[in-house]
């Protein structure tokens, strides 16, 4: 079992667990060998050299098996990884439009795309959906986690050697490829009695003939929603105001979607001889989940409910007497496909070609909605359109161990050239989704009420082209001292070339101890749906209650650019960490990493501005923005993790544990968030400063038992009024999790658990309980209490 030298582990902590182990463990000497061992696997990320272990690299990697991510109940890879590592932190976003199905992820703080994600070392693509800020980042949630042999995490800056977007780290999903089956059937429920859920995993991996390997994998989940609502005071009122109506309780709900969901996929290799292998994988995943809206109140001014002459006899309430809540549905088919050939043209010269399609696309409907402008020709249900992301890519690289004279081992010299075209398109949706109908002069409200569609003048498909050459090199001076150098250039049709470049090195001074270093620059480059599309969005002020529709414009428009848009500009960082790292026979390893990312250019959403008298305001919008480069930051933070594996009694104890500090501070920029206070205090306090947890797993005989502590720091929440924020302080939160697992035979297991055992949940949202809401929407944790699990695997 790989060692994950990475988890959870203040220094304190570790120095405690190493006396108690000292104290009970077996200190035969084939318990430290087989420790020792395993604190060696080899790692593929952050290097191109073929023999680096997670000691020897010489920047941060962390490594998590297929048990690790099996010990954590949820199938949702976004969740493993924020169990898992230290400052990975994502977020549900209830009632947050695409964001429900879509959840932002974030590895140090930073953007959720500007860490990049790979799947068996090739670029995985992106999401179609912009979120916050117009973030456009891979959807982990479309990677089963089933057919994951292990994860490769480098928290370390990487854009010269993989590229845009590689700034925080990179996350290297090594698909599995063994032999043989697993079958594992899952139930779980929080104890509120909702969120029922059921799961089946499979994976089966086979020889066909004696050159080829092939790993299929399925997956199948469905979960009901969650609910953490108390009823809406002004609902409340409504069904005082009138008692022959019957009001649901609660109007709205304040929860987990309502999902399902299909994963399917393949890992093959073909053996071709002459040391020439080909390989492909390919992954395919559909989702369909529904999400509750904010209620509309019949009796608080709602510009839905006006009666008019334009519509004589006409009422909404004959259709929505007790007012409505829209339900927002989300349809996802997801699709990634690689192909390649490998080979050696010398004992010292390798090549790899490939080439790999990624598609993601997002149908959007809602239903028990109107659009009230329409009158009585308004249908209740409508199609929103659908957004659209491809990405193809073409590498080549080489590899070539060159020997020099006076150097114990060779030189590491990798270079080669990629090709990617990424392209991002919108489908407009029904007519009647987007239209501002007659009705809209008496003030009825336009639109599908709650999200409105792409309309024909949003639809479109853009692309983007980009040419990379890179090269990369690793230099063992002596058998203390290893020195790394990367360079890429890379050229893009949109805005023109950037140049980036690594420096790293790694001196032992024992062979059990070791510091190491990196200086570095990055880049994320603007994408085409950032680049060029428009969108309108709804939302509800906390404070009036009242509906406000805005939009963000391209910064091409016309109307963006006479408000001050500007072509928008890669992000650029420089990254410096500075870290420890160490190992001994007695199973002990662990690591230490500062680091320090000044980014500027950071992209964001600009101030909104009121559409100006007598501009054409075909949408009527409230208020438009767009995106622009806006600010600069700086982030500051330390890693600490670090794992002790020994033999106790006749049984195996593993702990585990890791602590992240970060913070993260503007600098100065032109607007919004440089410029407003409020925007400030959310942006730079909204996510923990710290995050640590700690676990203990022991496996005697047919017994496997795990505890995990989780803990999260203070943190700032606001409304996100259109004006007017509230701000609210969130102390910090701690979470355990326990978990047994039986062998029933030598092929089959059963497993119970519970995460967040104790039932916690986080101060009550007080700004929010005009909606209902108990529990920020903005969490970086569940806040759904406690969540029971028993799962059945077996083996064949």
């Amino acid at each position: 079992m790989n060692i994950k030298r990475s988890q959870i582990a203040s220094a304190a902590a570790l120095c405690a667990c190493q006396a108690m182990m000292v104290a009970h463990a077996d200190t035969s000497a084939d318990a430290a060998i087989t420790a020792a061992d395993s604190q060696q696997s080899i790692i593929v990320t952050g290097t191109r050299a073929s023999n680096r272990t997670q000691f020897d690299t010489l920047a941060p990697v962390d490594v998590f098996s297929r048990e690790d991510i099996a010990a954590v109940a949820s199938s949702d890879l976004n969740d493993v990884l924020a169990q898992l590592v230290p400052s990975y932190v994502v977020q549900r976003l209830p009632m947050a439009d695409g964001q429900v199905f879509v959840r932002p992820a974030t590895l140090r703080g930073l953007s959720p795309d500007q860490t990049l994600v790979l799947v068996n070392g090739r670029r995985f693509h992106r999401s179609a959906l912009l979120g916050a800020r117009g973030a456009q980042a891979p959807d982990l949630a479309q990677i089963p986690t089933s057919a994951i042999k292990r994860i490769e995490v480098l928290r370390d800056g990487a854009s010269a050697q993989y590229g845009s977007d590689a700034i925080a780290g990179v996350i290297n999903i090594i698909l599995d490829d063994s032999l043989g089956g697993e079958l594992t059937a899952q139930h779980s429920q929080y104890s509120e009695g909702d969120g029922k859920a059921n799961e089946l995993h499979a994976k089966y991996g086979f020889m066909l003939g004696e050159h080829a390997r092939i790993a299929l994998f399925a997956e199948a989940a469905q979960s009901d929603p969650t609910s953490r609502t108390r009823q809406r005071p002004d609902a409340i009122a409504f069904q005082a105001a009138h008692p022959a109506l019957s009001v649901p309780n609660p109007v709205q709900r304040w929860g987990q979607p309502e999902l399902e969901s299909q994963h399917l996929g393949y890992n093959a290799t073909l053996d071709l001889g002459n040391e020439l292998e080909a390989y492909s994988y390919g992954l395919f995943a559909h989702s369909d989940g529904t999400s509750d809206f904010n209620w509309r109140n019949p009796d608080t001014g709602t510009s839905v409910y006006k009666l008019t002459t334009i519509f004589p006899g006409w009422d909404v309430r004959s259709i929505y007497p007790v007012g409505f809540s829209p339900q927002y549905t989300n349809k996802q088919n997801d699709m990634q496909l690689l192909a390649g050939l490998r080979g050696r043209l010398s004992e010292a010269l390798g090549w790899d070609v490939s080439a790999s399609y990624g598609r993601n696309a997002i149908d959007y409907g809602l239903h028990n909605s109107i659009n009230a402008s329409l009158g009585p020709a308004s249908p209740t249900s409508f199609y929103l359109g659908r957004l659209t992301q491809e990405e193809k890519l073409v590498n080549a690289s080489f590899n070539y161990e060159w020997r020099v004279a006076g150097l114990s081992q060779p030189v590491n010299l990798a270079f080669g050239a990629e090709y990617r075209n990424e392209s991002y398109a919108v489908k407009a949706g029904d007519p009647a989704s987007y239209a501002v109908g007659p009705g809209a002069a008496a003030g009825l409200d336009a639109n599908s009420n709650g999200a409105p569609g792409f309309s024909a003048i949003q639809s479109g498909k853009w692309d983007q082209d980009s040419y990379a050459a890179y090269a990369d090199v690793e230099v063992p001076l002596s058998k203390q001292a290893t020195i790394g150098a990367a360079v890429r250039y890379e050229d893009f049709s949109e805005f023109g070339n950037t140049v980036n470049g690594k420096l790293s090195a790694r001196f032992e001074m024992t062979p059990d101890f070791a510091l190491r270093g990196s200086w570095s620059t990055g880049f994320r480059a603007p994408t085409p749906g950032q680049l060029n599309t428009n969108s309108t969005s709804q939302g509800l002020d906390t404070k009036t209650l009242l509906v406000f529709t805005s939009g963000r414009l391209a910064n091409s428009d016309p109307l963006a650019v006479a408000l001050g848009a500007r072509p928008l500009q890669p992000e650029k960082s420089k990254n410096l960490s500075l870290g420890l790292t160490w190992k001994d026979a007695s199973g002990l390893s662990g690591s230490v990493d500062l680091y320090n990312i000044k980014l500027r250019d950071r992209f964001s959403t600009s101030a909104s501005f009121v559409v100006p008298a007598g501009v054409p305001n075909p949408l009527r919008y409230t208020s438009v923005s767009y995106f622009t480069n806006d600010f600069d930051t700086t982030t500051k933070g330390v890693d600490v993790v670090g794992s002790y594996l020994r033999r106790l009694g006749v049984g195996k104890l593993n702990l585990t544990a890791a602590w992240n500090y970060n913070q993260t501070r503007i600098d100065g920029g032109k607007s919004s968030i440089a410029t407003n206070e409020s925007q400030r205090v959310v942006f730079e306090e909204r996510l923990p400063r710290q995050k640590a947890t700690f676990s203990a797993s022991y496996d005697q005989g047919g017994w496997s038992t795990l505890v995990r502590a989780r803990y999260y720091g203070s943190w700032t929440d606001s409304t996100g009024n259109a004006t007017g924020d509230i701000f609210q302080r969130f102390g910090a939160m701690r979470f355990l999790d326990l978990a047994a697992t039986y062998k029933l035979t030598a092929k089959q297991s059963l497993r119970f658990g519970v995460d967040n055992v104790l039932n916690k949940y986080p101060d009550e949202a007080v700004f929010q309980a005009s909606r209902g809401l108990i529990y920020s929407r903005n969490a970086p944790y569940d806040t759904d209490g406690r969540n029971l699990y028993l799962d059945y695997t077996v083996k064949f």
